[in-house]
């Protein structure tokens, strides 16, 4: 194989690997807009693969057209430097369609699928175009064709398996998104400014702006914010999370990715915290009275955050063993750092919350279940299989608590959990947090009743306590009927929360 093939084999290799680099950057990149829901994947992915099609189309015409290298360079040219200007021209584009979906009410989907047409629709196209091209000037003779193609498609699937994981597991969380941007675009751009040195040597030399335009612009962006926002103290990205933390009145915010909601809640002299966190800490009073907080004697939290429950249940139980869960160790050292998760009675494991659960030998006095990746609960940890993994690790008197979603009047996935949480329990408890989209869903080892909580709010001397009981109290609630029973076979939770959210949005019309 001369030299010219191999350059061209090489060119066609990394063309794959920054495409796939591109698509799964592309979902960071979105994340503190959109989030990482089913509805952003299937932006990114249908149209990545809509422009891939349509450079293998165009791409193989151009070859017919102009078979000559320094045009397949010109390509990979062009297409490196868009890739590298993707991150610097996103936040405007990224902030015109999230403020476009609000004025127009539309879809969670609409928002989405603009950023990635106008955003990748160039680089991406064109990097499509490289395979056929290499093909068509590597093929010399007709009965080598197959051959060829062969091994042009494999080198580019290779790279672009390549690309895959270098980007999630390496670039990304090492050096951010924009930065990942950069790196996929010189990995390429260089390559391909050398492969048009070889064919024109003076038209590459025209082209030696690109690669110093990209750099200059990285060097320029370097400190500056992924996303601001007013009170912003720190922020970083993961391999699964856009993190800030958002400091206001003296108090505390951990947002994730778009930040529509809050993850965790810190302020150094409070004992209370308010809403979702506080009915958390009331669950374990629905059991038979007269129960004390004695009684709760140790809990599980799936999903962890910046630890503000076990925080909370160390206040007011003491400290009691507090198993944590939280599969992102960048939201963990996040947790310790700005949000006092240092209790020494809570034992952090990092991992996925029901694998994690499963292998534990502890039995619990609360079970609870925070493990948003807005709008979405994991599918897994709503079903009946998860449930009753729960119940094996409880105590006698021991309780479920889950943070579940709803929108004004629609309780779909509400029911639907409360359902498959009484195939397992004998009784569930609802409570409407106030001034939010939650329901607190309380599930008891043994029969209970409203009744309960409030005899053992009676008995309880705490007055802040006594305060939660209350407030859980007054937004008690009828579970509501009719759900589906979710089950590791069959959990359509995502489709439950797209048909609520469109409903919702519908309704605003």
């Amino acid at each position: 194989m001369h030299t010219e093939s191999r350059w061209l084999y090489l060119t066609a290799f990394l063309g794959g690997a920054v495409s796939l680099g591109v698509e799964l950057a592309a979902s960071r990149l979105l994340a503190p807009y959109f989030g990482e829901s089913l509805p952003v994947w299937a932006a990114i992915i249908s149209l990545i693969l809509l422009y891939l099609t349509v450079g293998y189309f165009l791409g193989g015409r151009w070859a017919d057209r102009s078979p000559r290298p320094a045009t397949f360079y010109e390509i990979a040219t062009w297409g490196a430097w868009l890739v590298g200007l993707v991150p610097f021209v996103a936040r405007p584009v990224l902030s015109l369609a999230v403020e476009g979906m609000a004025r127009l009410n539309v879809s969670l989907t609409v928002g989405p699928f603009a950023a990635v047409l106008l955003l990748f629709a160039a680089p991406i196209t064109l990097l499509g175009c490289l395979s056929p091209f290499a093909i068509r000037l590597l093929v010399d003779r007709v009965e080598r064709t197959g051959g060829v193609a062969g091994r042009v498609y494999a080198l580019s699937t290779v790279g672009s398996l390549l690309g895959t994981l270098v980007t999630v597991f390496g670039l990304v969380p090492a050096i951010g998104t924009r930065n990942t941007f950069v790196v996929l675009s010189l990995s390429l751009l260089i390559p391909a400014l050398g492969g048009l040195a070889r064919a024109r040597p003076r038209r590459a030399v025209l082209y030696l702006w690109m690669p110093l335009v990209v750099l200059g612009l990285a060097l320029g962006a370097r400190g500056r914010p992924i996303k601001p926002q007013a009170g912003m103290i720190y922020e970083t990205e993961s391999a699964h999370h856009y993190i800030q933390v958002v400091e206001r009145d003296g108090w505390r915010y951990l947002f994730l990715n778009e930040g529509l909601g809050i993850h965790s809640v810190y302020r150094p002299d409070a004992r209370r915290v308010g809403g979702t966190w506080d009915l958390f800490v009331i669950a374990p009073f629905f059991n038979r009275p007269p129960f004390s907080p004695s009684r709760v004697r140790s809990m599980a939290m799936v999903g962890l955050a910046g630890g503000t429950v076990p925080k909370l249940y160390t206040a007011f139980y003491g400290p009691i063993p507090i198993d944590g869960i939280e599969l992102d160790p960048a939201v963990v050292r996040v947790g310790r750092e700005y949000f006092g998760m240092t209790e020494p009675n809570l034992r952090v494991t990092v991992g996925d919350g029901r694998a994690v659960l499963a292998r534990s030998p502890r039995r619990y006095s609360v079970v609870a279940v925070d493990a948003y990746r807005l709008p979405y609960i994991p599918w897994h940890l709503t079903t009946v299989e998860f449930f009753q993994e729960a119940r094996r690790h409880l105590e006698e008197d021991g309780v479920v608590v889950v943070n579940v979603g709803r929108t004004p009047g629609d309780d779909r996935l509400v029911a639907a959990i409360a359902a498959t949480l009484r195939a397992v329990f004998p009784t569930v408890h609802a409570i409407d947090v106030p001034n939010s989209y939650n329901t607190i869903l309380v599930a008891t080892v043994q029969p209970t009743t409203a009744d309960y909580l409030r005899a053992n709010r009676e008995g309880l001397t705490d007055p802040d306590l006594r305060a939660m009981a209350d407030e859980a109290l007054a937004n008690l609630r009828p579970v509501p009927e009719g759900g589906i029973v979710l089950t590791d076979d069959r959990a359509p939770v995502e489709a439950i929360t797209h048909a609520m959210i469109l409903a919702y949005l519908g309704s605003r019309e």
